[in-house]
């Protein structure tokens, strides 16, 4: 795995290039709001000027404090092992990506587990 920060983090999850998508949104708000992130998926491309990590190579991003969940529950199980590898404090599952079994898992290793929509935390100071 390559190393790419050190610093905590949270991981948008899913991430994509159209300005249109909810993780595009996300990053953006994270990025207004002065939190570090880093965007990583499946789709090659830039969110505002971060290039999105292939999340096939597994790569190591460094200290991860959030990962917020932008892929939905059916395509989550592939991912669930290497999410969990990197020991975030907390998974957010936006709308749409509520899995319990997956949620469980995470509760059994100590990590927060946390149903909300990321871009309504931030906007509220929940974040």
């Amino acid at each position: 795995m390559e190393e790419i920060k050190s610093e905590p983090l949270t991981l948008v999850i899913g991430a994509s290039p159209d300005p249109s998508r909810y993780a595009y949104l996300a990053c953006n708000m994270l990025e207004n709001n002065e939190k570090s992130w880093q965007p990583i998926g499946i789709k090659k491309g830039e969110v505002l000027g971060k290039k999105i990590l292939d999340m096939r190579s597994k790569p190591d991003p460094g200290a991860v404090d959030t990962l917020t969940l932008y892929i939905g529950t059916r395509n989550q199980a592939e991912w669930e092992d290497y999410w969990l590898s990197l020991k975030p404090r907390r998974i957010i599952f936006n709308p749409g990506t509520e899995n319990p079994s997956f949620a469980s898992k995470a509760k059994e290793q100590g990590i927060e587990v946390v149903q909300a929509c990321t871009l309504v935390m931030i906007s509220t100071g929940q974040y």
